[in-house]
């Protein structure tokens, strides 16, 4: 494509468009001018609710592949690239999960994610290449996010995942956007203009970031990572971990702070265990077992 081409194409994105409600951006006082932009972000969630449907499909196809010992991979350029990134790199933490249940690729590679990697967003081989090498397969599902829903490197990706039969999502703020249309579910929160011409990690940004927010949470919770709503799986890698297992355990419990401590010292800091073994009086054996047979699922164990 052309720079010609390309300036037609971008002429007609909704991310593209001048933002009548700031036109007047570079003339305001400090606080008109943050209070313009905060103005514009309030607009994010309202066209986010509208993709709910689409969000909770997504979620759907996400946790039936981690459910069958499939993997999530997030595939963007630029800021999408970087959220993506970001998304992936919480998960282990918070989750428990091994880093390879999670994957955020990003054009140009790591470097990527500090310094713009300049051509790298414009090959479309690249996406498909970057697949190629997490050796992905048909039980993995791959989310393409780009803000104008055009970027070759997600183009790229997304077809190459359809090629070889993995579920795919389309993460973009255009409608009928070229990635929404090659995508087995199609998620495009309309934000309207930025606040800034052509800025997408402003509003854009702040849609996408909810919303991978969401796919990975809701996805963790259907697999059984939560107990109400609290982080039964989060590892206690740092002295900040291991203090909020300690608080989990008493808020699912009740028990006290040296009650917390002995309990996930003897459960290895196995905090559904721990769980366990305090609401049922077991053994670190009997909770371990029955927490196995039902996939780590603390809910269900407990059903029992």
């Amino acid at each position: 494509m052309n720079d010609s081409q390309l300036n037609n194409t971008l002429s007609t994105l909704v991310s593209e468009q001048r933002n009548p409600d700031t036109m007047d951006l570079d003339t305001l006082s400090t606080m008109e001018l943050v209070t313009k932009l905060n103005q514009q972000d309030q607009l994010v969630p309202l066209a986010v609710e509208k993709e709910l449907p689409q969000i909770a499909k997504a979620v759907d196809l996400i946790s039936d592949a981690f459910g069958s010992g499939g993997r999530l991979l997030y595939v963007g350029a630029g800021t999408s690239g970087r959220l993506g990134v970001l998304d992936a790199s919480e998960c282990p933490p918070t989750f428990g999960v091994d880093e390879s249940m999670v994957i955020g690729l990003i054009a140009g590679g790591s470097e990527a994610i500090y310094r713009s990697q300049e051509g790298a967003e414009d090959s479309m081989d690249l996406g498909e290449t970057d697949l190629i090498n997490e050796q992905l397969n048909a039980s993995d599902v791959v989310v393409g996010i780009a803000a104008s829903g055009r970027t070759p490197y997600v183009v790229g990706a997304l077809r190459y995942a359809n090629s070889i039969n993995a579920r795919t999502v389309a993460l973009s703020c255009n409608p009928n956007s070229t990635i929404a249309q090659l995508a087995d579910v199609a998620i495009s929160p309309v934000v309207g203009p930025e606040a800034l011409t052509g800025s997408t990690r402003l509003k854009s940004g702040t849609a996408q970031k909810l919303i991978l927010n969401m796919l990975s949470t809701a996805s963790m919770v259907k697999i059984g990572k939560s107990y109400e709503n609290l982080m039964v799986d989060v590892q206690t890698s740092n002295e900040k971990l291991r203090v909020r297992a300690v608080r989990i355990l008493m808020q699912a419990t009740g028990c006290t702070d040296d009650e917390a401590a002995h309990l996930l010292e003897k459960s290895q800091n196995q905090l559904k265990t721990a769980i366990f073994m305090q609401l049922t009086g077991t053994s670190v054996v009997a909770a371990n077992e029955r927490l196995a047979s039902v996939s780590g699922n603390l809910r269900k164990a407990l059903s029992f």
